[in-house]
C-alpha cells in the first residue's frame, strides 16, 4: 500500500543524505521527486508546490552526519504533506448524535441527510453499505435511498445490501425523478423518527452537464446536511477533474477514497484533499462491511514516512 509514493520520499532522502550538495544539485533532486510524486497520483500542481517548498527548506543546510541529513530531510517532506493533509475532519458520528439529541428535545423530528457523489465505478453504492453498517453498529437508525433510476441494476444492488443489512430502502422504478426518491426517504425517516438518510445518486461522469443539474436538484430537495465524493484511489489523474467537477459543480463537504487496499501508489489522497480542500472521512480498505476506515494523516504519513 502506498509504495510508489514511499519510493519516491526514500529516493529523495537516499540522493540528499549522501553528500554536501550545491543549490544546483539541489534543484535538479528535487524536480526528479516532484516527477516521481506525479507517477505517484500527486496532481502535478501538488506535486510541484511540495517540491519548491521542500528544496527552499533545504537550501543553505551544510551536510552534517549522516543520520543528521536524513531526519533533516524526512522532516522537511512531512511538514509539506502534513501541511496538506491536516484539514479538520467533520466526525460524521458525533454530528449525527447531535441531531439525534437536538430531535429528542423538540416537537419535530429532523433526520441527518447525506448525499453520496461520485463517478461511475467509484464504488459508492458499497460505500454507502458500508456507512449504512457503521451507523447501524453504532446505534443509529437508518433508510437508504436509492435515487439512482438511471443504471441498470442500481435499485436492485442496493436492495441488495438493505436486506443484508436489515434496513430499509426507499425507491421507484427507473426513470423517475431522483429527487422525488430522496423526498420520499426523508418523509418517510420523518413519520418513523429514523436518525439518518443515506441517498444514492446516479454515478455518471462529472462532466455530463445533464448529470450536474440532476445532482443540484437533489440537493435542493434533500437539503443535505452532508455532501460526500466517493472516489477510487486507481482513478490516476482523472481524479482530479472528477474531484474539481462535483466540487464545483454541485460542492462537497467530505470525501471517501475507495480501493484502497489495491493502490500501489498513495498520491490520489494528497490530491484529492488538495483538490477540494475538504476532508478526507473515510478509505476503503477491502469489500467486506467492516473494511471501512476513518483516515487519519498521521496514520497515512507513518505508512510512507515512518518507516523510512
Amino acid at each position: 500500500m502506498f509504495d510508489a509514493l514511499r519510493r519516491a520520499v526514500a529516493g529523495l532522502v537516499e540522493k540528499i543524505a549522501y553528500k554536501e550538495l550545491s543549490e544546483s544539485d539541489l534543484t535538479r533532486i528535487l524536480f526528479e521527486f516532484e516527477l516521481n510524486l506525479i507517477a505517484a497520483d500527486v496532481a502535478a500542481s501538488v506535486a510541484s508546490e511540495i517540491s519548491k517548498a521542500v528544496l527552499n527548506k533545504l537550501k543553505g543546510q551544510t551536510v552534517g552526519r549522516f543520520s543528521d541529513t536524513r531526519k533533516l530531510v524526512l522532516n522537511a517532506v512531512r511538514e509539506e504533506l502534513s501541511q496538506i493533509l491536516a484539514i479538520r475532519p467533520l466526525d460524521i458520528l458525533k454530528k449525527i448524535q447531535e441531531q439525534r439529541n437536538a430531535n429528542l428535545s423538540s416537537s419535530q423530528w429532523k433526520p441527518f441527510v447525506i448525499v453520496f457523489l461520485g463517478p461511475n465505478g467509484s464504488g459508492k453504492t458499497t460505500t454507502i453499505a458500508k456507512i449504512a453498517n457503521l451507523l447501524k453498529k453504532s446505534g443509529f437508525s437508518v433508510v437508504l435511498a436509492c435515487s439512482d433510476t438511471f443504471r441498470a441494476g442500481a435499485i436492485e444492488q442496493l436492495e441488495e445490501h438493505a436486506k443484508r443489512l436489515g434496513i430499509r430502502m426507499i425507491k421507484r422504478e427507473y426513470g423517475a425523478d431522483p429527487a422525488s426518491v430522496c423526498f420520499d426517504a426523508i418523509a418517510h425517516a420523518v413519520a418513523k423518527k429514523i436518525d439518518v438518510v443515506l441517498i444514492d445518486t446516479a454515478g455518471r461522469l462529472a462532466t455530463d452537464v445533464d448529470l450536474i443539474a440532476e445532482m443540484q436538484k437533489i440537493v435542493r430537495v434533500s437539503k443535505p446536511d452532508i455532501r460526500c465524493l466517493v472516489v477510487d484511489a486507481l482513478m490516476g489523474n482523472d481524479l482530479v477533474v472528477q474531484a474539481e467537477l462535483f466540487n464545483n459543480g454541485v460542492g462537497i463537504d467530505c470525501s471517501v477514497l475507495t480501493k484502497v487496499d489495491a493502490d500501489v501508489k498513495g498520491g490520489a489522497a494528497i490530491t484529492l484533499i488538495h483538490v477540494t480542500k475538504k476532508p478526507i472521512e473515510f478509505i476503503g480498505v477491502g469489500q467486506k462491511y467492516e473494511d471501512l476506515k476513518k483516515f487519519e494523516h498521521e496514520w497515512f504519513l507513518e505508512k510512507i514516512i515512518g518507516e523510512l
